[in-house]
């Protein structure tokens, strides 16, 4: 535990020279030490840089970034065992959490409880020098950068009380060597958690247009603060940090052609997902806090942050008729692959939704491999064959995208990643209000986006909690953690085990992980339970 909370320390300022975006970019001028880097604003700088280059490696493959997340496939852990897809390349890392046979020595079991103590320890150090401090530049300094920390300590214990239950909390630099830490209760973390967006919500910048892409302002501690609310049951409370977002002036669902691309074929929420259009200097208003990941770019992520794209794209390089290409998403590895029930229906999506155009969901291939001139340029029929080898089926389009200048055969991802949008803010409102029986006003904003995507709009009494699942399946698929939606809402058991297969073994008690076997372990002063079932 010890080396939990203390060990990520040196990382953090490593982490420094390559994080976010340019306003992360530092001249670095002396040993990185705690002591004395901690003595200016330009030092508090470039630790605060160094928490934005640690959540960046949230789904870091084979540890590039930081060395906790070191196999392939965390980011589709939070997506199997769900509603919306199967395992279709049966990764090894990635199988047990399908069929739900990991345990508490599991890689990601242990490492993104890692990863939440490395991000926090990294915290709690910049606040403890922050207090110490007199030397700043501004008086608006120490504030300003004590409320970026506390987002990224919320951020983390967000992970934790979703992935884990009760967890240790932790605000302080642990001096001593301990072996004593107890589970604090969910409900009590939560109350931290809330306590810290709510300081980083007052004190971080209004203005969205006078920070540089990825800082963060007030509003993604707003949206994250209403997500938060709904884990504690005060949907008022929720509902009122959505309407904040929303009312703020500085964001709107595009509506009209925008970026890189606008003057080719596509629509307004193709666009949000083509390279370069993640951030406001894009044009794209309705991002609430971008991650910065643009590969091979300073300040960006590098080739093992995120393999999202290789994890979405088919294996369609595989089939006869086909070569890689960048167009197409480059070497997909079908990692995932969607459920037909709401891919391959006719009823899932309306006939206007733009969100099911060709731009948004790739139903027809074209074999493109000039080496086969007796098939190139004729369609590729989608069968269950191809479905069955992952080859050739209707996927979304989100993370097809590449450069031109780089191999199609590029493992990681290019560009940056939206983590909040507007879209969803819309929809933690009429979560809070579902919550509150407010069928009424629940199916007014669900409206509100479906409108931007062309869909009818719904009456009051379509307004469930299932239909706002399916709807988040229609609108942030891909985007959103599956498994922590699941889990908020009380839905995880009853839809995976209606729509998934693969994983209908799935009971109550998989709704947490169990806790890693080594914090159990060399935990030997206080008793610290397993989770139940484990």
């Amino acid at each position: 535990m010890k080396n939990i909370l203390k060990v990520a320390a040196a990382t953090l300022l490593l982490f420094s020279g390559t994080s976010c975006s340019d306003f992360l970019d530092e001249d670095l001028k002396k040993e990185l030490a705690p002591d004395n880097t901690y003595t200016s604003t330009y030092g508090f700088q470039v630790g605060v840089n160094g928490l934005y280059g640690w959540a960046r490696s949230e789904f870091n493959t084979w540890g590039g970034g930081t060395a906790s997340l070191s196999q392939a496939c965390p980011y589709e852990a939070f997506q199997v065992a769900t509603d919306i897809l199967y395992t279709g390349h049966k990764d090894g890392s990635l199988l047990p959490f399908e069929n739900l046979s990991y345990t508490s020595s599991t890689t990601f079991v242990e490492n993104y409880w890692k990863w939440s103590y490395g991000l926090i320890a990294n915290v709690n150090e910049l606040l403890t020098y922050a207090d110490k401090n007199e030397n700043w530049n501004a008086p608006t300094d120490k504030v300003g950068f004590q409320a970026e920390a506390r987002f990224f300590r919320a951020y983390a214990y967000r992970y934790l009380v979703y992935l884990y239950g009760d967890v240790p909390y932790v605000e302080t630099i642990e001096g001593q060597f301990r072996i004593d830490f107890t589970r604090t209760p969910k409900a009590e973390v939560l109350g931290h958690i809330i306590d810290d967006l709510k300081f980083a919500a007052e004190n971080l910048p209004e203005n969205p247009d006078n920070v540089e892409a990825g800082k963060l302002t007030k509003w993604p501690a707003l949206h994250l603060l209403s997500e938060m609310y709904l884990l504690t049951g005060e949907y008022a409370k929720s509902e009122e940090a959505a309407q904040q977002v929303i009312n703020s002036g500085y964001f709107q669902l595009m509506t009209t052609r925008f970026g890189a691309q606008k003057d080719l074929p596509g629509d307004p929420f193709s666009d949000m997902f083509i390279e370069y259009n993640q951030n406001r200097t894009s044009g794209n208003k309705e991002a609430i806090w971008v991650m910065q990941l643009e590969y091979n770019t300073t300040g960006g992520g590098g080739k093992y942050e995120d393999w999202t794209k290789r994890a979405w794209v088919p294996k369609y390089w595989n089939e006869t008729g086909f070569t890689l290409c960048d167009s197409l998403g480059g070497r997909g590895l079908a990692q995932i692959v969607p459920f037909k029930w709401w891919i391959d229906t006719d009823n899932f999506y309306a006939n206007s939704d733009i969100r099911n155009s060709k731009y948004n969901i790739k139903r027809t291939w074209y074999y493109n491999n000039p080496e086969t001139p007796e098939l190139l340029g004729k369609e590729a029929p989608v069968t269950e064959s191809t479905w069955s080898k992952c080859t050739i089926y209707p996927v979304i389009t989100k993370f097809f995208y590449g450069k031109t200048d780089d191999s199609p055969s590029y493992e990681g991802n290019n560009k940056d990643r939206m983590k909040f949008r507007l879209a969803e803010t819309y929809l933690l409102l009429a979560e809070a209000r579902i919550r509150q029986n407010n069928a009424n006003g629940a199916a007014e904003a669900i409206n509100v986006v479906r409108k931007r995507a062309g869909a009818p709009d719904i009456a009051a009494s379509q307004a469930t909690m299932d239909f706002l699942l399916d709807e988040r399946i229609r609108e942030l698929v891909g985007e959103e953690l599956r498994r922590l939606t699941l889990v908020r809402t009380g839905k995880l058991v009853e839809r995976t085990k209606k729509y998934n297969s693969y994983s209908n073994q799935i009971d109550e008690h998989h709704a947490l992980w169990p806790i890693p076997q080594t914090i159990i372990d060399s935990n030997t002063g206080a008793d610290f339970p397993q989770n139940p079932g484990y």
